[in-house]
């Protein structure tokens, strides 16, 4: 195995391996490194939906359609073994909930069905309330996925301790890896780089894969996710433990107290199961995704300290070290269409979409500084 690439991703889950994917469409000798495997953190205990988002007509609201149509289509014509179109029903929370769905419909532009609670029963669900089917909305095999996007990539699982600039070679070095350009994927772990104005954010996910032959044809998601019956398997999953700030133990009972809540929307006598998996997804703190090139921080505070008061000089780069990251719980929505934009960034000098660039967030960041400091 060759050890100099033209490009360097570290971390394997749905952001890394889409970069690794779309930089080697682009021609580029790429490799992933990541010290689990592939899709062993967050990516691999995903539900892996991949569904429009719903509301009253956000920014985010609209890069995340945009984001699931482009999904939707590269799975089905490039990966159709690993995605399953079983559309996704979501069901409100509770009766407030329910009627903000009404105030939603003028903003949703994605085909989709109202469903009554009777129909809903009919397919096996225990809804009390209407709820919005998403027909075209399905979901991965997250880890086979991830190792499908990865396959003809050269991969080793190695933990990156220590990311090194060879200003000599204009090389970063990563233990004994060399490769022009490095783009960290690296979820909820930012210690490779000053990452800190980013505000990446982790939130504990756990799912597991239950045995049963529970005739269930759609997946749906309420203030959890259960997937539809593939091959004998439903899969229960959440994502909103904001209070686990680092990686714990995976244990089975995680895994039973989702059956016990998905007992609210179907039958789970007969669940048994498989296995649990466990991950922490990395979020930013304004929830849209983290792209593009990182600003040399050090470099900025001691040559423009003002930036701290308001002002706004150009910006300093590290060399050729780019970031794809904070995808949170969208990370099958959001990946292929964020691994595409920077791969078009790092070889074509495309510019980053400025709704996910993370400059966005870095003059906040300074005037944050100057507010501690008083």
């Amino acid at each position: 195995m060759t050890k100099t690439y033209d490009a360097i991703v570290i971390g394997a889950g749905i952001a890394g391996a889409s970069a690794a994917y779309f930089l080697r469409e682009k021609g580029d000798r790429v490799l992933v490194l990541d010290k689990q495997g592939i899709a062993r953190g967050g990516s691999g205990a995903a539900g892996a939906f991949v569904s429009p988002k719903i509301g009253k007509g956000s920014p985010l609201q609209e890069l995340t359609n945009e984001a699931f149509a482009f999904a939707k289509a590269f799975y089905q014509d490039s990966f159709p073994s690993y995605y399953h179109q079983t559309g996704v029903v979501r069901i409100p929370k509770d009766e407030a909930d329910a009627e903000k769905f009404s105030l939603y419909e003028p903003f949703n532009h994605q085909h989709y069905e109202k469903l009554s609670p009777e129909p809903l029963s009919d397919m096996g669900i225990h809804a009390p309330f209407e709820s919005f089917f998403f027909e075209e909305a399905g979901l991965c095999d997250a880890p086979a996925l991830c190792e499908a996007l990865l396959e003809g990539i050269d991969f080793v699982q190695y933990e990156v301790k220590d990311l090194s600039y060879l200003p000599d070679l204009r090389r970063w070095k990563a233990g004994e890896y060399r490769a022009k350009n490095v783009v960290l994927a690296t979820g909820f772990e930012g210690g490779l780089a000053d990452l800190r104005y980013m505000g990446i954010r982790g939130t504990w996910g756990t799912r597991g894969d239950f045995a049963s032959s529970y005739r269930l044809g759609v997946s749906m998601h309420q203030s959890m996710s259960v997937s539809a019956n593939l091959d004998g398997v439903i899969k229960l999953g959440a994502t909103h433990e904001k209070s686990v700030v680092s990686p714990v133990a995976c244990e089975e009972g995680q895994a039973l107290s989702l059956r016990e809540k998905a007992a609210a929307l179907v039958d789970v006598s007969d669940f048994e199961l498989i296995e649990t998996f466990c991950g922490m997804r990395a979020g930013s703190r304004d929830y849209f995704p983290l792209l593009g090139d990182i600003i040399d921080t050090d470099y900025m505070l001691e040559h423009f300290p003002a930036v701290t008061r308001g002002a706004k000089p150009s910006l300093h780069y590290r060399e050729n070290l780019y970031i794809c990251n904070g995808l949170g719980g969208r990370g099958f929505v959001f990946g292929p269409l964020m691994g595409k934009m920077l791969a078009e960034h790092i070889i074509d000098g495309s510019e980053i979409d400025p709704r996910v660039d993370a400059d966005r967030l870095f003059l906040r960041w300074c005037r944050r500084i100057l507010t501690a400091s008083l």
